[in-house]
């Protein structure tokens, strides 16, 4: 008990030396028993009351279950006075003892939340990128960049064998789903901003279910959009690409290092490897027959993604054609939705 009531003397003796020096001093004596006592000496009656902000029962506890094996003598701690914020009511001291020397450190209690006084905001924000940096040297591959939307058709110039009332589409019918193995490492990163690289290989299929009885065919000129005769559940065209995205996006963090969302603009390559018409009958007994239908294999356009939170949108819009040229409708293909 001894060497542990010396060791904070000695602490607090530390913290109020910094007081002014034309300043009146003054003692707090307290007694236990008639054998130890603890005295703490300020230069002024201000300094002893400052010490309300110390858990001194807590410094005891601490110390005296490392300090009861230490070998006799005293042991000082000298408390350097650009860091007394950290030895408040929620900091532990540790004091361990090596080849016959006593050495005391800081741990700070778990879960703690300091003021940006008690850590340099930019180093804390330094080590956060770090660990970034590390993280993203791996470059771990995900299933970030599939997606699961919707489809329309975008007529660039009406054509009078191929009336937009021909094939319209149902809404909710025309689905968009893709599958994708993805990267997107970091170019350049501050404290609220990084530039990232989004790229990867997907595969999508486009779906495009007619909301007229009609079913899609491969004629001697071109596609043909023939009357069913009858009453479908469904009828749809299924277009299934392997497309190659390359997206720059912007991140950005709020001051704790929170991402609050994302913005990117980039392209997309790709080449159709199936496609294929689909129709339900009443009865439900369905029918499949695959073709190239006169699509291009060859597809291309732009690609947006827009991040917020942690949740993800895309837009996906063709450039060129979906049919070749005079075998089918003038027409792009649009895609949005969610990402996965």
């Amino acid at each position: 008990m001894k060497y542990v009531l010396t060791a904070v003397l000695m602490l607090f003796g530390s913290l109020l030396w910094a007081a002014p020096e034309g300043s009146k001093a003054d003692s707090l004596v307290i007694l236990f028993g008639n054998k130890t006592r603890l005295v703490i000496h300020s230069e002024d009656k201000e300094g002893i009351r400052k010490l309300s902000n110390y858990d001194i029962n807590k410094i005891i506890r601490d110390m005296g279950l490392k300090l009861d094996s230490v070998r006799a003598g005293e042991t000082f701690i000298v408390i350097d006075q650009n860091k007394v914020q950290r030895y408040l009511q929620d900091t532990i001291l540790v004091v361990t003892q090596k080849d016959g020397e006593v050495q005391v450190t800081i741990k700070e209690s778990e879960g703690r939340s300091y003021d940006r006084s008690d850590r340099d905001e930019d180093s804390d924000w330094n080590d956060r990128n770090r660990h970034r940096r590390r993280k993203k040297d791996n470059w771990e591959i995900g299933a970030e960049g599939g997606g699961i939307g919707l489809n329309t058709l975008v007529e660039k110039s009406p054509m009078a064998n191929y009336p937009a009332e021909s094939y319209r589409l149902r809404p909710l019918g025309s689905r968009y789903i893709s599958l994708a193995i993805s990267q997107a490492p970091t170019l350049a990163r501050s404290k609220h901003l990084s530039l990232k690289v989004f790229y990867g290989l997907e595969v999508s299929w486009n779906n495009y279910m007619f909301d007229n009885d009609v079913i899609a065919r491969k004629g001697v000129e071109g596609v043909v959009f023939a009357d069913a005769g009858r009453d479908l559940r469904k009828s749809k065209l299924t277009v299934c690409s392997v497309n190659l995205p390359v997206v720059p996006r912007l991140s950005f963090y709020n001051s704790n290092g929170r991402k609050m969302g994302h913005l990117g603009f980039g392209g997309y390559a790709g080449y159709r490897v199936d496609s294929y018409t689909k129709i339900k009958e009443q009865d439900s007994n369905k029918e499949r027959q695959h073709s190239n239908f006169y699509l291009n294999d060859f597809r291309y356009g732009l690609i947006a993604h827009i991040g917020i939170a942690r949740t993800n949108f895309f837009v996906k819009y063709d450039l060129n054609p979906l049919f070749q040229d005079g075998k089918g409708p003038n027409v792009r293909a649009l895609s949005f939705g969610i990402g996965l």
